[in-house]
C-alpha cells in the first residue's frame, strides 16, 4: 500500500478510536475480511489502546476491514452533519440573520466611502493604461464623429417621414381616434428615427473603433444616450406635456411635464448606475472594493420616491381617471397609491440590501429590482389605457330606464376589474421572470416558496375572472330580459295581476350565486393547495357538514328540493301575481329556499317552498275581466249590447290600448235581477298587468255612453205610498209633511242596517 493510504487509513483508526471503542466499529467491516481476521481485530480491543498497539493492530488489518472502518466513519460524520444542517432555524435565528444581512451592505458602504474616490481613480488608471498614448483621445473622437452620423442620419429620417405625420390636432377638438392617430404617427416616426441613429451609429462605431474601444462605447452610448431618448419618445406618448387635447391620461399641464422630465433624468440615472457598476467591474474592480454601486442604486430608489412624493397629486388625478362611473373605491385607491409606490420603492431597496448581506448579487445583476419599480410607476397608464379601452370598446346599453342603467354600469365595472387583474397578472409573471422565480414549477419544498405564493396568486387571479365573467354574462342577459319589453307602470299596476318576467329572468339570479359559491370554493380551495396546505380534511369536513345538515335540517332540504321542482314546472316567475294558500301577492324575490310576495299594499310574505301545497298564478298567458252594469229594468238589453260592442271596437283601433287586448271588449247579455234594475255583463281577454288600464277606460267609456243614449244606472231608492197623497197633495199641512219624512227617514235606516247585515253574512 502506498504511503499517503497508509497514513490516511491510520488517520481514520485514530478517529474512529477517539470516539468510540475499536470493538464497535468491528461489526461493519466489508465482508472481504475472514472470520479469523474479525476475532483477532476483536481481541486486539481488550488491550490498551496505546500509540504502539494502535499501529501493531492497524499493521495485521487488511486493506478491505481499513476501507470499511473508514467508510463507515464518513458515512456516520456526514449523516451527523446533514441531520445538523436539517434542523430548522427558529424565527428568532431568522430575524437575527436578515437583520443582519440587511444592515451588512450599508454598514459596508460608510466603511469605504474614505476609499471610494480612489478606488475610482484607479478603475480610470486601470482603463486608460490599456491605451497607448492619445488612444484615448482618438476614441472620444471617433465616438464623437459616429455620434455625429447618427444624429445626422436620425435627421434625414425624421425630415423624410414628416410627410407621413397627421395633420396637428387643434387644442379641444381632438376626439379620441384623431388624438390615437397623430400620437402614433409621432411616436413611430421618433422610433424610426431613434433606428436609423442606432444603426449608422453602430455601423460608423464598428468601422471606427476597436474591439476593446467598442466595449467602452456601445454601453455608454447606449445607456447614457440611446435609451434615455427612447424613454422621452415613450413618455412624449403617452403625457403628451405640450398638447393637452391629446394626452392619453388625465393629469394637467403641470404634473404631466414634471413626470415627462423626471421619467428621463431617471431612466438616465438608472443606465448611468449599470454603466458605472459594470465599468469598474471591467476595469478590476469588485464590487466590493469601493460599494459605488450601493450608493448609486440608493440614489435610484431615492430619485423615485422623491418624485412620487412631490407628484403625488399629478399621481392622483392620473389614477383617478375622467370615467364619471368611477366608485368611491376608485377615488380612495387613487389618493393611497402616490404613497402605496413610496412604500414599494422602499420594499426594493430593502430586498435588494438584504440580498447583497446574503451574497446573492447574481439575483440583482438583471436589474430585477428596476424592472419592478418601472412597472409600478406605469400603473396609473395602464388604469387608463384600461378604463379608456372598456369605455370606448363597451357595447351599448340594451333598452333605457334604471335598470338597463345599472346594468350597462356593472358590466364596464366588471370590464375594467377583469382588465385589471389580466394586467396584473401579466405583470406578476413578467416580475417572476425577472426575478428567476419559476411560477410554473411543480416542485414542493423551501426554496420554492416564491413559486407557490405566485401560483397561488395565479389561481387567485384566475378564479376571479371567471366570477366576473360569470356575473358579466348573467347581469347582461338580465338586462335583456327585463329591457325587452315594456312594463308599464301606473296607479292600477299596484292591485297585481302583472305579467311577470321571463323564465330566464326568474333562474339567473340562482344561477349566479350558485355559480359563484362554487368558483369562490374550488378556487379557493387550489390556492390552498397551492400554498401547500393539504386540503383534505377541509373537503372531508365539507362532507361531514353536509351530512349533519342532511339528517339535521330535513325542513330545509325539502323547501329546497320543493323549490327546484318548482322553478323546474315553471310555477311561477319574478313579477307574476300569485296566490299561495290565502296569500296573494307579486313575486318579488326567490332565493334557494323561499319565496318573496309582495301584497298590492305593500306588506311582504316569506314563504318556504315546502309549505306550499297549492300555488294559482294570475298573470300566465292571458287574463278574462268581466264587467257588471247595473241599469233600470225599464232598459233595452239590444240597446246595451250595441253601445258595448261600439266600445269594444273604438278600443282596438285606439293605439294606446289596442296592444293590451287579446279579445275586444262585448256584451254577455243580462246576467240577474235583483231589487234595483237588471245586471247586464261585458267582459274582455287582455294581456296580465294591462287589464287594469283598460278596465277603467271601459269604465269611463261606458259611462259617457250611458249619458248621450240616456240610460240610467240603478240605483237604490226608498219610496214612501201614502194613499190618497196624490189626489189631496196640496192640502197636506206642515204636521203631515213632517210626520211623512220621518216615516222615510225610518225606512231608510231600516234598509241600511238590512244592508249592513246582509254584508256581514
Amino acid at each position: 500500500m502506498h504511503l499517503l493510504s497508509r497514513v490516511l487509513l491510520l488517520f481514520a483508526v485514530l478517529f474512529s478510536l477517539a470516539a468510540g471503542p475499536v470493538a464497535a466499529q468491528v461489526p461493519g467491516m466489508s465482508p472481504g475480511g475472514s472470520a479469523s481476521d474479525d476475532s483477532a481485530a476483536s481481541a486486539e480491543t481488550d488491550v490498551p489502546l496505546t500509540p504502539e498497539a494502535i499501529r501493531e493492530m492497524v499493521a495485521r488489518m487488511s486493506d478491505d476491514q481499513v476501507r470499511g472502518m473508514l467508510l463507515d466513519r464518513l458515512d456516520a460524520v456526514a449523516a451527523a452533519e446533514a441531520k445538523q444542517q436539517e434542523a430548522p432555524e427558529s424565527l428568532i435565528t431568522r430575524l437575527q440573520n436578515t437583520w443582519t444581512a440587511f444592515l451588512t451592505p450599508t454598514v459596508q458602504a460608510f466603511q469605504k466611502l474614505p476609499v471610494l474616490p480612489s478606488v475610482q481613480i484607479k478603475a480610470i488608471s486601470n482603463f486608460a493604461a490599456t491605451f497607448e498614448k492619445g488612444e484615448i483621445l482618438q476614441m472620444f473622437g471617433f465616438i464623437l464623429v459616429a455620434l455625429a452620423a447618427g444624429f445626422a442620419a436620425e435627421f434625414a429620417v425624421n425630415k423624410f417621414s414628416r410627410r407621413w405625420q397627421k395633420p396637428e390636432v387643434p387644442d379641444g377638438e381632438a376626439s379620441l381616434k384623431d388624438a390615437l392617430n397623430y400620437l402614433f404617427a409621432r411616436f413611430w416616426r421618433e422610433l424610426l428615427g431613434l433606428v436609423a441613429f442606432f444603426i449608422v451609429l453602430r455601423t460608423v462605431g464598428r468601422a471606427l473603433l476597436t474591439p476593446q474601444e467598442l466595449a467602452f462605447a456601445g454601453p455608454a452610448v447606449g445607456l447614457l444616450i440611446w435609451a434615455p431618448r427612447l424613454a422621452a419618445a415613450a413618455a412624449r406618448f403617452v403625457l403628451a406635456p405640450h398638447k393637452p387635447s391629446l394626452r392619453m391620461v388625465n393629469v394637467n399641464d403641470k404634473w404631466a411635464g414634471y413626470l415627462y422630465r423626471n421619467i428621463i433624468g431617471l431612466v438616465l440615472l438608472s443606465g448611468l448606475t449599470v454603466f458605472i457598476v459594470s465599468f469598474n467591474i471591467n476595469n478590476g474592480i469588485t464590487l466590493g472594493e469601493s460599494r459605488i454601486g450601493f450608493w448609486f442604486d440608493t440614489a435610484v430608489h431615492v430619485y423615485i420616491a422623491l418624485v412620487a412624493w412631490t407628484a403625488r397629486e399629478g399621481l392622483t388625478q392620473m389614477m383617478m381617471g375622467s370615467d364619471p362611473d368611477r366608485t368611491e373605491s376608485d377615488v380612495r385607491a387613487a389618493r393611497a397609491y402616490p404613497y402605496f409606490a413610496i412604500g414599494v420603492v422602499a420594499a426594493s431597496w430593502v430586498l435588494v440590501s438584504i440580498l447583497a448581506g446574503y451574497g446573492r448579487i447574481d439575483i440583482l445583476k438583471s436589474g430585477p429590482h428596476y424592472t419592478t419599480m418601472f412597472w409600478l410607476l406605469m400603473a396609473p397608464a395602464l388604469d387608463t389605457l384600461i378604463r379608456g379601452m372598456v369605455r370606448h370598446l363597451l357595447p351599448p346599453m340594451i333598452g333605457d330606464g334604471p335598470v338597463a342603467e345599472r346594468a350597462y354600469k356593472a358590466t364596464k365595472r366588471s370590464y375594467i376589474r377583469i382588465g385589471r387583474v389580466l394586467v396584473a397578472g401579466i405583470i406578476l409573471m413578467v416580475l417572476a421572470d425577472a426575478w428567476q422565480i419559476d411560477l410554473f414549477s411543480l416542485r414542493k419544498g423551501a426554496d420554492d416558496a416564491g413559486s407557490d405564493f405566485f401560483q397561488f396568486l395565479i389561481t387567485l387571479a384566475i378564479g376571479y375572472i371567471l366570477f366576473e365573467i360569470v356575473s358579466l354574462w348573467i347581469n347582461r342577459r338580465l338586462a335583456r330580459e327585463f329591457t325587452s319589453k315594456v312594463q308599464t307602470q301606473d296607479e292600477a299596476a299596484g292591485e297585481g295581476g302583472g305579467a311577470g318576467g321571463s323564465r330566464l329572468a326568474t333562474v339567473l339570479p340562482l344561477l349566479r350565486v350558485t355559480a359563484q359559491v362554487a368558483i369562490a370554493v374550488i378556487f379557493g380551495l387550489l390556492a390552498l393547495g397551492n400554498l401547500g396546505v393539504d386540503i383534505t380534511p377541509l373537503l372531508a369536513g365539507a362532507g361531514i357538514l353536509g351530512l349533519a345538515i342532511g339528517f339535521g335540517a330535513q325542513k330545509l332540504v325539502s323547501d329546497i328540493v320543493g323549490g327546484i321542482f318548482f322553478l323546474i314546472d315553471d310555477a311561477f316567475r319574478v313579477g307574476e301575481y300569485v296566490d299561495v294558500g290565502g296569500t296573494m301577492g307579486t313575486v318579488e324575490k326567490i332565493s334557494i329556499r323561499s319565496m318573496q310576495l309582495r301584497h298590492h299594499r305593500g306588506a311582504v310574505h316569506t314563504i318556504p317552498y315546502g309549505e306550499i301545497q297549492k300555488l294559482t298564478n294570475f298573470s300566465r298567458d292571458w287574463v278574462i275581466m268581466k264587467l257588471m252594469f247595473t241599469v233600470p229594468f225599464d232598459t233595452d238589453p239590444n240597446k246595451v249590447k250595441k253601445i258595448f260592442k261600439k266600445i269594444g271596437a273604438e278600443m282596438m283601433e285606439d293605439p294606446v290600448h289596442k296592444d293590451g287586448f287579446l279579445e275586444p271588449f262585448k256584451s254577455q247579455g243580462v246576467f240577474d235581477f235583483d231589487d234595483v234594475g237588471m245586471v247586464i255583463r261585458g267582459k274582455f281577454m287582455a294581456k296580465p298587468g294591462q287589464q287594469f288600464t283598460i278596465r277603467k277606460e271601459i269604465y269611463n267609456r261606458v259611462k259617457k255612453e250611458f249619458g248621450a243614449a240616456g240610460i240610467d244606472f240603478a240605483r237604490r231608492e226608498v219610496r214612501v205610498a201614502i194613499p190618497g197623497l196624490d189626489e189631496d197633495h196640496e192640502n197636506i199641512s206642515d204636521q203631515e209633511k213632517a210626520a211623512i219624512t220621518a216615516a222615510a227617514a225610518a225606512a231608510v235606516q231600516q234598509q241600511l242596517a238590512a244592508d249592513e247585515e246582509a254584508g256581514k253574512k
